[in-house]
């Protein structure tokens, strides 16, 4: 099956001139863009309603904006920040997102970083702004007017400044062209089964600030016809997961492992959904054979980064999923796992992609040391390590993730998987604590599910019986809480800092 911005024979079908916003309004006018759950009932915003509050932006920020300069959007789920980023992309700026769940200084950082002036937010988002930019209100700023032409800008013309969640160190900007979207929607397609089917309608509990809601689901779907859920969730629940569904007709859904791990934890089952697709950290075979009996079908899982994302898929509907394996690579994205010296390996390496990545970014932004590490001659590294099992991808961690052990390298995920299938285990996260004799062991800090007593010695019995014997925590601790981004990940360099503090106070 053709895959969309793709051509016949597998390559991009992108033309010379390219707006973003063109693409996501390209559907008929009466047709459902957002189906607005934000409030206390329904409201389907359609294609020419979306179109006027573009619009109405677009005149506004023309009063302000130049091409090129960028604006902030600190907005949580909504049609309204749909709007604003199409906004700014019409009138030829970068558009920002920013995140509402973040303190003063992160924002702070992200903010003066990229030089914006103005933010486009609400009432509650200027509150959290202060006076760190002059805040808009678009509510406010209406709809009249005549329409903005699109700002004819190329494919590689700037767009998008999204930061990073900063898992690795201090936040970078990575700047997307117009492309960007075009470069997602292989892999958005794949891994949600062809998405666009009759009756599709797309969700996530992830917020549009980041790379997985705004690329993975809210544009791609404007972009393919297919309804798109806005609904606002100051905590992921359960139970809110089920009524957003219920209420909005969710047919395909986009799950951060952190909300399947809550679903899983909480025995829930969700029914009537034709794809549900994963991303950001490997599942493991526990998880996906959970999954399959909670939603009757296989979740998806997807790979990528904020720098080039989508680009390894699963697709239920094309190949069997393999346990331990994040997919196949997407057409369209020459993916290699490189070893020390820069070449294509079969064994472990680096993984990479080639340059000619539709989604992969232009550059970090005012960072171009760290533009030049981030590749090698022509390849993109991701940072991970991964190892090819025949054409499917196995994630093995990200470069400094990876724990090395009496002479074996360790993947940290594969054993917080098998950690999660038990049913004492709420969280966990494993890391490589130093050690004069093995160069690292394996550690493992351990929430307990509330009522629960399990003990370490159990656990590590658990682990033993069902990973290589090497692999098993020999250390586990038992935490309240893990430190986690803001994104639900787990923040492996706290924990890493935290096991070598240990070894300083015995030593």
């Amino acid at each position: 099956m053709q895959l969309p911005g793709l051509c016949a024979d597998g390559s991009w079908d992108i033309p010379a001139r390219l707006n973003m916003a063109a693409q996501c309004l390209a559907q008929p006018p009466a047709q459902t863009a957002i189906i607005d759950l934000t409030g206390e009932g329904r409201r389907d915003v359609s294609y020419a309603e979306l179109a006027q509050m573009v619009d109405g932006l677009a005149h506004a920020l023309l009063t302000r904006v130049q091409a090129g300069e960028r604006v902030g959007v600190l907005l949580s789920q909504s049609p309204w920040c749909a709007a604003a980023h199409l906004a700014i992309w019409k009138i030829g700026a970068i558009s920002v997102p920013l995140f509402k769940l973040f303190k003063r200084d992160a924002l702070s950082s992200r903010v003066s970083d990229a030089g914006c002036a103005l933010v486009l937010t609400d009432a509650e988002g200027a509150g959290l702004l202060g006076d760190l930019a002059e805040p808009w209100l678009v509510d406010r700023v209406g709809v009249q007017g005549a329409e903005v032409p699109f700002a004819d800008s190329a494919p590689d013309d700037p767009a998008v400044l999204i930061y990073t969640s900063g898992t690795t160190g201090r936040p970078k900007g990575a700047l997307h062209g117009h492309r960007a979207l075009t470069g997602h929607l292989p892999g958005v397609s794949l891994s949600h089964d062809y998405l666009g089917q009759q009756g599709d309608c797309l969700w996530t509990p992830a917020d549009w600030a980041w790379i997985g809601g705004l690329f993975d689901v809210a544009m791609p779907a404007l972009a393919l016809g297919v309804p798109v859920v806005a609904a606002r969730m100051l905590k992921f629940t359960p139970e809110g997961c089920r009524d957003v569904i219920k209420r909005g007709g969710v047919r395909n859904v986009f799950f951060p492992p952190t909300a399947l791990r809550m679903l899983k934890a909480a025995d829930v089952t969700v029914g009537g959904l034709r794809s549900v697709a994963s991303g950001g950290e490997p599942l493991g075979a526990e998880m996906l054979g959970w999954g399959r009996q909670a939603f009757g079908l296989e979740i998806n899982e997807f790979y990528g980064q904020t720098e080039c994302n989508m680009i390894v898929s699963s697709c239920g509907a094309a190949f069997k999923a393999r346990a331990g394996a994040i997919g196949k690579p997407v057409a369209g994205h020459r993916l290699a796992v490189l070893d020390a010296q820069g070449q294509e390996s079969d064994g472990e390496g680096d993984i990479a992609v080639q340059r000619g990545s539709a989604s992969m970014m232009l550059r970090y932004w005012n960072r171009p040391d760290a533009t030049a590490e981030k590749y090698r001659g022509d390849w993109m590294l991701t940072g991970d390590r991964g190892i090819w099992e025949g054409d499917y991808l196995r994630f093995v961690g990200r470069e400094d993730d990876v724990i090395t052990s009496a002479g074996y390298r360790i993947g940290p995920a594969e054993i917080e998987d098998c950690l999660l299938t038990h049913e004492g285990v709420a969280t966990c996260g494993v890391v490589g604590k130093p050690d004069a004799l093995r160069t690292e062991v394996v550690k493992a800090y351990v929430v307990r599910k509330a009522g629960s007593d399990v003990t370490a010695d159990a656990l590590q019995a658990w682990v033993k019986e069902r990973l290589a014997s090497y692999s098993y925590p020999r250390e586990i601790e038992f935490l309240d809480a893990l430190p986690m981004t803001v994104t639900g990940k787990v923040i492996r360099k706290e924990l890493k800092r935290r096991a070598a503090l240990e070894l300083e106070k015995v030593t």
